[in-house]
């Protein structure tokens, strides 16, 4: 029973992962003008990495009360990983240099932030085959 909470909490945060990319963020900046679409994506980013950070956690947590160090334990770990530093290292930076116009940098860590979350979707994908 708590083997399968992992899996539905996995899915979940699959879920979560591509209605953000493909829903929210593409709308937000199709539906809404350039500066409320920047606030709004400002406010929400922090509560995905968040949300997803938490059931991560959780997932972990449940890996180690089954005693299941498989591959699986660490995908979800690395998935866990990757959410802290890119709510607490790479969206600052991405506001950073976003208000300072350095856009250069800005690309580069947006591209960066795009990047680990395909990897993250990835690995997601892998522990529920």
């Amino acid at each position: 029973m708590i083997s399968q909470i992992s899996i539905y909490l996995t899915s979940m945060i699959l879920g979560i992962m591509l209605f953000f990319s493909f829903i929210v963020a593409p709308v937000t900046f199709t539906a809404i003008n350039e500066e409320n679409a920047r606030i709004f994506i400002r406010k929400i980013f922090p509560y995905y990495y968040t949300v997803n950070l938490a059931i991560s956690v959780l997932i972990l947590i449940l890996f180690i009360i089954l005693k299941i160090f498989s591959l699986d334990f660490y995908l979800i770990l690395i998935v866990a990983l990757l959410f802290a530093v890119s709510n607490f290292v790479l969206m600052p930076l991405i506001n950073k240099f976003r208000d300072e116009k350095q856009d250069k940098k800005f690309k580069l860590s947006h591209f960066i932030s795009v990047a680990i979350n395909f990897v993250q979707i990835i690995m997601l994908v892998i522990v529920l085959i």
